[in-house]
C-alpha cells in the first residue's frame, strides 16, 4: 500500500508540473494584444526596411515559442521584436504561443 501511495504522489507531482509548463490560451489572448498591432493587420508591410509582416495566427506553437525565445535572447535579430520579447517571461511566451496557435489564419492574431 505504501508503494502505491508513493507512486500516486509522484504521478500527481508530474501532472502538476506539466500543467504549469504548458501555455494558457486565455492568458495568452490578453498578453498578445501588442502583437496584433503589426501581425493583426492583413498584408501589412513595414516602412523601413520594407518587408511583409508574417502571419502568426494559427502558427505552430513550438515554432512560436522558439522564435520568441530567440528574439528574447538576441539569437534572432529584429529591432522591434527583440525588445518586445525581452519584456516577456517564459510563461508569457508559452501563453502567447498557445493562444496564437489556437487561432485560425486570419483571426485577430495576424494574417
Amino acid at each position: 500500500m505504501r508503494i502505491s501511495k508513493t507512486v500516486l504522489s509522484l504521478l500527481l507531482c508530474l501532472a502538476c508540473a506539466s500543467a504549469f509548463a504548458a501555455g494558457d490560451p486565455a492568458a495568452g489572448k490578453i498578453k498578445s494584444n501588442t502583437c496584433t498591432g503589426c501581425h493583426g493587420i492583413p498584408n501589412y508591410k513595414t516602412v523601413y526596411p520594407t518587408y511583409s509582416v508574417p502571419r502568426i495566427a494559427g502558427q505552430n506553437e513550438p515554432y512560436l515559442v522558439s522564435a520568441l525565445k530567440a528574439y528574447k535572447s538576441g539569437a534572432r535579430k529584429h529591432q522591434t521584436m527583440n525588445p518586445q520579447a525581452q519584456a516577456l517571461s517564459d510563461q508569457d511566451i508559452e501563453d502567447i504561443a498557445a493562444y496564437l496557435a489556437s487561432l485560425t489564419p486570419g483571426q485577430a492574431g495576424g494574417e
